[in-house]
């Protein structure tokens, strides 16, 4: 079982998390201090949706990818604390880590995400 997050067959982030339950989609990663820069929280979802992220009670920007069925990268942003985001549909995986994963890491759309979804 794959216990990593790759992109293209890169390590990216080994330490992670998964939200499936309601009120783990809703808290995500609000009032944590921070996070480690080899740390993802996988939010997955039921079936291919349209996804709205909100950014309440966050203490620090995060980049958030939004991935379809097939694990494929269809968007991705950095956002900062207090915000929100609307629009991103069929959506199977939403995915946060630390800000600055997205250039460290030369993340584009149409990567292709790989973990195992345990």
């Amino acid at each position: 079982m794959l216990h990593v997050l790759k992109y293209n067959g890169l390590e990216i982030a080994k330490n992670i998390d998964f939200a499936r339950s309601i009120k783990a989609k809703i808290s995500g990663l609000m009032f944590r201090k921070s996070i480690m820069p080899d740390y993802a929280m996988i939010f997955v979802l039921d079936k291919p949706s349209p996804v709205n992220i909100h950014m309440l009670f966050m203490r620090f920007p995060i980049d958030v990818l939004f991935l379809d069925e097939k694990k494929r990268i269809s968007g991705l942003f950095r956002l900062n604390p207090w915000t929100g985001f609307k629009g991103m549909k069929n959506i199977k995986y939403v995915i946060e880590m630390e800000s600055g994963t997205i250039g460290r890491h030369n993340l584009s759309v149409g990567g292709q995400m790989e973990f195992e979804d345990f």
